[in-house]
């Protein structure tokens, strides 16, 4: 009997094509990580200038920001126990589309001069999966970036996360000059690119595991979920009143870039330097980033100069990256494996609710009490962590 041999059979392997194509799966990952913040990114700058241009206020757009963060909260667990017997790359597909149908009624109604509320409650619905979506998101990066590599793809994700929050709403201004309805279409168009282009994980089954009933936030989950409470709101009061800060020390108010650009920028570089770093970070190293984080919110609740304040604002945006690293990290140690979608969503809920926090103080209170009882938050947080470190 004569065997044929094909002749592909000895045909040389090109490891550039090999290292390619493991690589392509994690750079789609990158790209879906970086446009699904593309709406919150740039939707308070859109939605204003959509509320000025319908009702003469940019109150309006304030309002659909804070329907979207509230149904955020809200829907993250449901949706994502929702999703529980579909893998994680298809749950964030439908989830995508969800938010892309919601987006794109926003643009429908704007368009043909429907009712300013409608718009609101356009923006919950879109709001309702944020969190479940980068739940899912989170955990298929498991499948592509080993153990080893995890300090590195975060930081990677974190720098771009940063850039998106930089560049987006400065996008969105410019589009929206042209037209608001334009720079909504932009970003309902750009914040749909994670449904095409998530990689499949097979493997990333919410339901490989037994399903344990009950919460699934225990002690250690809920000491740091506590955390990017405190850092959430403590970066917000600092990027919500960028414009107060510039008015108190006698600037014009578009001078509030004084404060939020530093903030980015050194968040950027913290991010480039977890990845370049790629270790996990000790407990006491994470006390230390805490301390700083509390030290920089000291310094903006002086209110004693600008410099002083800038100095402020980089030392909290110097460890938002390194902080945010080893939350993900931590909790994809602590969560069980079946609900780690959860869990990762709980994590963007609690930036989101630190977000809330820090608006309803600026609400009801002035910045500089803002400033000294988020302050008091980050003391809180970062005594809690030492003693368990101390304890450990």
């Amino acid at each position: 009997m004569i065997t044929q041999h094909h002749p592909s059979a000895n045909r040389p392997v090109d490891p550039l094509a090999e290292q390619t194509s493991r690589r392509w799966p994690l750079v789609r990952w990158f790209i879906s990580s970086t446009t699904l913040n593309v709406p919150q990114a740039a939707g308070p700058v859109a939605f204003s200038l959509l509320a000025l241009s319908i009702t003469g206020d940019t109150s309006g757009g304030a309002a659909m920001i804070l329907a979207m963060t509230l149904a955020q909260v809200i829907g993250a667990i449901p949706l994502t126990r929702i999703g529980r017997k579909l893998t994680s790359a298809t749950g964030l597909r439908l989830l995508v589309t969800w938010r892309t149908l919601a987006l794109s009624a926003i643009v429908l109604a704007a368009a043909y001069g429907a009712p300013f509320p409608w718009m609101i409650f356009f923006a919950a619905l879109a709001g309702l999966v944020n969190g479940a979506a980068y739940g899912h998101l989170r955990s298929i990066l498991n499948h592509f970036a080993p153990a080893s590599k995890l300090p590195r793809a975060l930081g990677i994700a974190a720098t771009l996360n940063e850039m998106t929050f930089v560049l987006a709403p400065v996008a969105a201004s410019g589009l929206g000059t042209i037209s608001p309805v334009l720079a909504l279409f932009a970003l309902t168009i750009v914040g749909a690119i994670p449904a095409l282009l998530v990689p499949n994980a097979a493997a990333a089954h919410i339901t490989d595991a037994p399903q344990i009933p009950g919460s699934v936030v225990t002690g250690p989950i809920a000491l740091w979920l506590a955390c990017a409470i405190a850092g959430g709101a403590a970066v917000a009061a600092v990027e919500i009143g960028a414009v107060a800060l510039a008015i108190n020390f006698g600037y014009e108010p578009a001078l509030a870039i004084m404060f939020t650009v530093p903030l980015c920028l050194s968040s950027v570089a913290g991010g480039i330097w977890i990845s370049v770093r790629n270790r996990r970070t000790t407990h006491r190293t994470v006390v230390c980033y805490l301390a700083i984080m509390t030290l920089g919110a000291a310094l903006a609740a002086l209110d004693h100069s600008v410099s002083v304040t800038i100095i402020g604002t980089l030392l909290i945006g110097a460890v938002l990256a390194p902080l945010a690293t080893h939350y993900s990290l931590t909790l994809d140690e602590l969560a069980p494996p079946h609900r780690r979608p959860e869990v990762f969503a709980l994590l963007r809920t609690a930036n989101a609710v630190g977000v809330i926090l820090a608006s309803a103080l600026l609400t009801v209170a002035s910045l500089s009490v803002t400033l000294i009882l988020v302050t008091a938050l980050m003391l809180v947080v970062t005594v809690t962590i030492a003693a368990a470190a101390a304890r450990n």
